[in-house]
């Protein structure tokens, strides 16, 4: 019994090694280009994206408030350059391309109601609890219908 228990613990560190072998903070990963940040992310498995923003998150949490709020105005004028980058970049559009710009959205639009459709109703569920959360930590979005007040609830996430 104690021999299982040994290798259980022993596989336990050996996957949690490469884990924290890898950690970054979340300055190393603000300095990334988000390229660079999508691949990172990417790269791991869900439950090494969970640790790392559950890691993130307690380094957050354990700044002075006056370096948090400094974060969030940061983060708020990036939102508004990147917006204001993608208002040009349409502008400066040709009809062909706001053409394809709009089938791709389209064609996402429907490979994430195909992939809807295919759930069942606990991984609807789960996909909401998931949802609902992530909107929980960043706050909500004010700009999207709250749940009881769509007609369908049987909508995509995201």
């Amino acid at each position: 019994m104690h021999t299982i228990q040994k290798i259980l613990i022993v596989s336990s560190l050996g996957l949690l090694l490469p884990l924290v072998a890898s950690a970054q903070s979340v300055s190393e990963i603000r300095a990334m280009s988000p390229e660079d940040r999508r691949a990172y992310m990417e790269s791991m498995s869900e439950e090494e994206r969970d640790a790392k923003r559950e890691q993130w998150r307690s380094e957050f949490d354990a700044l002075p408030e006056e370096e948090k709020q400094a974060i969030r105005n940061q983060r708020a004028e990036r939102q508004d350059r990147d917006r204001e980058a993608m208002r040009k970049r349409w502008d400066s559009m040709s009809d062909e391309e706001r053409a394809a710009a709009k089938d791709r959205r389209r064609a996402r639009e429907d490979e994430r109601r195909k992939r809807w459709d295919s759930m069942s109703d606990e991984e609807k569920a789960a996909a909401r609890e998931r949802r609902d959360e992530q909107r929980g930590e960043r706050g909500g979005h004010q700009g999207k219908q709250r749940k009881q007040d769509r007609p369908d609830t049987d909508q995509p996430e995201g």
